[in-house]
């Protein structure tokens, strides 16, 4: 005689309210500390000062100043010009970063292509390196005694570039920029590509296409949102460029500590002692940062839903 057995369910146990929390915890923990409070304190910062008592020759005090740090940064011309210089280098670092990841990214998504994951590494590689190893490895690559481009050019009988003038050391820096930024921003792109169903690609080769016309159709318009990503990225790199020109002024005079407006703020707070400053000048270009980021949003909204700008 047989018997059955039915097993029992276990029962449905509800999830404990505070369950998310654990895992999301940390995070908010770690973003807390490293983001949060250094802004908030630089802020408190910003908004104080140093008062000597006794016509100069009492105790240091730390006052309320109000805005006053930030009227002086506005009216700080070096301040203005390390924009300049920020905006040109902006300028050639930025579409050509694009330009070449996406370049890459296109030619790593061909199904043709061989040796494809190798590519990926070799073009992702270069982001992993620090950007303090990069503009040394770079630098001595400029240097007239020992550069390879100046050999070169000699052996082949052209003029010997100078990687140090005033202007070509904005080249000399977007190189290392985007060397370093193009592996990145091409993984976001080709992560991008491959989320894209392949029945479209399929459609439009029976439809006759070329693979020029896949990219160009179809590729480059569903990327757009990850375009736009990559452009905030190389946005917000390009402003907070401080480790490769701080790295390669002992090598030229065409540099100098106040040559991009973290090199000023570096100056301002380590050099001069001067932190109340430092953090009001960090201030401003934390909000053109998010003035900018914030309008490149905008723009490109209103462009994808059609309306005027």
């Amino acid at each position: 005689m047989t018997s059955s057995r039915k097993t029992a369910k276990r029962p449905f146990r509800a999830v404990h309210p505070l369950a998310p929390w654990l895992f999301v915890g940390p995070a908010v923990l770690l973003s807390l500390a490293m983001i949060v409070a250094p802004f908030v304190y630089s802020i408190y910062q910003s908004l104080r000062g140093v008062k000597v008592a006794g016509g100069g020759l009492g105790r240091r005090e730390e006052v309320f100043v109000g805005f006053g740090n930030y009227v002086s940064a506005i009216f700080n011309a070096e301040l203005w010009a390390g924009f300049g210089r920020m905006l040109y280098l902006g300028i050639i670092t930025v579409p050509l970063t694009l330009g070449l990841a996406l370049l890459f990214a296109l030619l790593l998504d061909t199904p043709r292509l061989r040796l494809a994951q190798f590519s990926r590494i070799a073009i992702f590689v270069p982001y992993a390196v620090p950007g303090v190893i990069a503009s040394l490895m770079w630098g001595f690559m400029y240097l007239p005694g020992v550069s390879p481009f100046r050999e070169l050019a000699g052996n082949l009988g052209l003029p010997l570039p100078d990687f140090f003038t005033r202007d070509s050391v904005f080249w000399s820096i977007a190189n290392i920029n985007v060397w370093g930024g193009v592996g990145f921003n091409m993984v976001i792109l080709y992560t991008a590509l491959r989320g894209i169903s392949g029945e479209l690609y399929d459609a439009a080769r029976i439809d006759g296409c070329t693979e020029w016309q896949i990219a160009r159709d179809i590729k480059l318009p569903l990327l757009v949102p990850a375009l736009v990503l990559t452009g905030l990225f190389s946005l917000i790199g390009t402003i907070q460029t401080f480790s490769e020109p701080t790295t390669l002024a002992p090598l030229t005079d065409a540099l100098s500590s106040t040559w991009v407006p973290m090199m000023l703020v570096y100056r301002d707070t380590f050099v001069g002692q001067n932190v109340y400053g430092g953090a009001a000048s960090a201030m401003l270009v934390a909000l053109i940062t998010i003035v900018s980021s914030v309008a490149l949003f905008w723009v490109t909204r209103r462009r994808s839903e059609g309306k005027a700008i």
